[in-house]
């Protein structure tokens, strides 16, 4: 991208003249060139998109595949030990489903291993709703803390630079650190310390859309950004899938590895301008914290913010065990090693629906000016979907759900960016705004697992787990409504 040296405030309408036609000047000295298409755009749409896509990857690869695994491995050495150690969990399923039917009569030895079984089911559940939980609920505030400091940054390398640099190099470390962790409470400490570094470089890295798209490129950039989370975690939770077999708890490796490069090349290939002119306030701690709740107080804004954290929660709360319910769930039971194969299929298998759904939602919403029907549509789409394995429990109503839901998903996250961006209160402070936005998806992350995991205890099931998951999608469906300063 063509840089500038400092310039005087100017407005949007002004443009660098000949080839550079399509890279508008920065509103205030110290702030980003505004991108309007051709070449420029493109440039930072590819990079911006692979930075994007290699975190999410390692999130779909370490959330789906790896976490579920190493928590199982875990709890296994807990509860199956001495002669119980060689038991086969989906034949045991498979007892416990024929002893529900009342087809078998169950022994004194079968029913200690089925009550062997119930402790373990809940202990998984919950450690892998302690470890995820932890992670996200550590790091909620970071994206915004991030985004505040970010847009009063001012270096050579522009405002977001150092923060997306600096947090994929630290959060790469910590990814690695994961692969040696031998307890849920170091699993849960160094997970967390990757979450919160790897977010101080998402966060900067999301408001750059902000920073350098004009309004009516705001959806395709969106596109971009919703095709890079759904391409990169469902590519990374397949890759991670496939080489769990062969490569165990080293697959934590090469994720860390692309975070960390994906995340400079950005910042060395798609250069921003310098923000050493900018004209900032001095950072006063309490306005600093009583900050983040200003954008909360905008009746638009805190409506989409709302439907963001309810329909983030029901989600998490449908997806947070696919591994698990794969193996506990379905009939037949899958062994350990098929479910692992099989959870990333599911994100596959939704991933041709999700593309289209990405690329016509963003367009078609830039093109009407309309926001909000994409949004409330996909949610009542999302919570149908979860009626498949409610009333099917079995693997074909698993991936049946999966299409629908890779549809919904994808049109909902375009367009919700874009609708987030359309009502954000003041685009001075994009960067605070939008990380408040990204808390929102965060906290429903972190309840999702936390409620479906007491579902699951309380219900000695994952059924109920569905139940859950229509009303609260259905709940965020209904938030969007009130909005009213964007169509």
């Amino acid at each position: 991208m063509a840089t500038t040296d400092a310039v005087e405030p100017t407005t949007s309408a002004d443009a660098i003249a000949g080839e550079e036609a399509q890279v508008l000047a920065p509103e205030a000295p110290g702030m980003s060139e505004r991108l309007n298409g051709g070449k420029p755009f493109r440039k930072y749409l590819l990079w911006y998109g692979l930075a994007g896509a290699a975190i999410t990857a390692t999130w779909g690869a370490l959330a789906g595949v790896a976490m579920p695994n190493h928590v199982q491995l875990i709890e296994m050495a807990n509860f199956f030990t001495g002669a119980d150690a060689g038991l086969d969990l989906a034949a045991l399923t498979d007892l416990k489903a024929q002893v529900d039917a009342g087809t078998v009569t169950a022994t004194a030895e079968h029913a200690r291993q089925l009550d062997l079984l119930a402790q373990f089911e809940a202990a998984r559940a919950q450690s892998l709703a302690l470890v995820s939980s932890v992670g996200v609920l550590v790091t909620m505030f970071v994206q915004p803390i991030a985004g505040y400091l970010s847009d009063r940054t001012r270096t050579r390398w522009g405002r977001r630079a150092p923060w997306i640099a600096a947090g994929a190099v630290i959060g790469s470390i910590a990814l690695a650190a994961m692969r040696f962790s031998p307890t849920i409470g170091a699993l849960i400490l160094a997970w967390a310390v990757a979450q919160a570094t790897i977010n101080l470089a998402q966060g900067p890295l999301n408001t750059t859309v902000a920073d350098r798209v004009t309004a009516g490129k705001v959806g395709t950039a969106s596109a971009v950004t919703g095709l890079g989370m759904m391409v990169g975690g469902v590519a990374g939770g397949v890759g991670a899938g496939v080489a769990f077999a062969a490569l165990g708890l080293n697959v934590y490796f090469p994720f860390a590895i692309a975070v960390a490069a994906f995340a400079l090349i950005f910042v060395l290939v798609a250069r921003d301008r310098s923000s050493l002119d900018l004209e900032v306030e001095p950072v006063r701690l309490g306005r600093f914290f009583a900050s983040f709740v200003l954008p909360l107080k905008d009746a638009d804004y805190r409506w989409v913010w709302i439907a963001k954290v309810i329909m983030a929660f029901g989600y998490a709360t449908s997806t947070a065990f696919s591994i698990y319910m794969l193996q506990s769930y379905v009939q037949p039971a899958l062994s350990q090693q098929e479910a692992t194969l099989m959870a990333p299929m599911l994100a596959l298998v939704g991933l041709p629906g999700t593309i289209v759904a990405m690329i016509v939602a963003g367009r078609w919403s830039d093109r009407i000016q309309r926001r909000k029907p994409f949004v409330f549509w996909s949610s009542v789409a999302m919570a149908a979907s979860f009626l498949l394995p409610l009333l099917w429990p079995a693997v074909p109503a698993m991936f049946l759900q999966a299409i629908i839901a890779g549809l919904a998903f994808g049109t909902f996250l375009v367009v919700d960016q874009a609708l987030f961006i359309a009502v954000i209160p003041d685009h001075k402070e994009a960067g605070r705004d939008l990380g408040v936005a990204a808390m929102g998806g965060n906290l429903g992350q972190a309840l999702g697992p936390m409620i479906g995991a007491q579902i699951v205890v309380i219900t000695a099931g994952y059924r109920m787990v569905w139940v859950a998951a229509i009303v609260l999608v259905a709940l965020a469906a209904l938030a969007i409504l009130p909005v009213k300063r964007a169509r």
